[in-house]
């Protein structure tokens, strides 16, 4: 089992991990991919102005450009303590079990714009690179979606998509029964459901954080669907390739 989460904008800095090795992260056939866009970061980092069009950063976002300079040598710290924002708020990987944790090393994947797919307990430095920024003579587009495709597509199990659009596009999970993207939604009284907005991150946050706490790797949607109904969640089967996360509202959401 697979749960594909997307990255945050923002980052925990610092670390106490040995600089980026390439080498060591999950998936190692993306290895070329990563270290050409590595390159390309770095190298754009000698030249600000353009880094700063590039990633469309503003005038209190020019830390960013030196960290991208320096994200070769940097300390490291793993994926899931250094991605900071509102679905890793609610997934509150610091309060995570030992057990806990090697789990979700095992079987959850976060969508990088510079790594691609990597592991929850990868090391990797402070970095800004975003699915939209646009790399000279280089599109993130076209540069993931083979590799980060065919990754997807050999992966085993039920493969849980909650990444948002921008970085699904980087790379489409197989479409296969067991292959499905995570839509969180409400139900208005008519019984109709929209896509809820506003606690979307937070939501996913919540659910993969009580699936992580669970241990437990599902093969298929049905068993996933029984788990969710006795851990007080509202899953069900949506569009094709779909399931719906319904929320009317978070507070006293289970967390086993």
């Amino acid at each position: 089992m697979i749960i594909l989460l997307p990255p945050s904008e923002t980052k925990r800095l610092g670390g106490t991990g040995e600089p980026l090795d390439l080498h060591n992260l999950t998936y190692p056939s993306l290895h070329s991919s990563r270290r050409v866009l590595v390159r390309a970061l770095v190298g754009l980092a000698k030249h600000p102005l353009d880094m700063i069009a590039a990633l469309k950063l503003g005038r209190t976002q020019l830390a960013e450009v030196v960290r991208n300079r320096e994200l070769a040598g940097s300390p490291t710290m793993p994926v899931l303590d250094r991605y900071t924002g509102v679905l890793y708020d609610a997934l509150d990987a610091a309060t995570l079990t030992p057990a806990a944790r090697l789990w979700a090393g095992e079987h959850v994947r976060v969508q990088s714009a510079l790594f691609g797919p990597i592991g929850a307990l990868d090391l990797i430095p402070a970095y800004r690179l975003s699915y939209d920024s646009r790399l000279p003579n280089l599109s993130l587009k076209k540069h993931w979606r083979g590799p980060v495709e065919k990754v997807l597509r050999d992966s085993d199990g039920l493969l849980l998509d909650l990444r948002s659009a921008g970085y699904a596009a980087l790379g489409p999970v197989p479409v296969r029964p067991n292959s499905l993207y995570l839509r969180v939604v409400t139900q208005a009284s008519d019984g109709r459901t929209r896509a809820l907005n506003h606690f979307n991150k937070t939501a996913k946050g919540v659910f993969s954080r009580v699936l992580i706490e669970h241990g437990e790797s599902f093969d298929g949607v049905d068993g996933l669907l029984d788990w969710a109904e006795s851990a007080g969640f509202t899953l069900r089967r949506g569009a094709a390739g779909e399931l719906d996360l319904v929320v009317e509202q978070l507070v006293g959401v289970p967390r086993t």
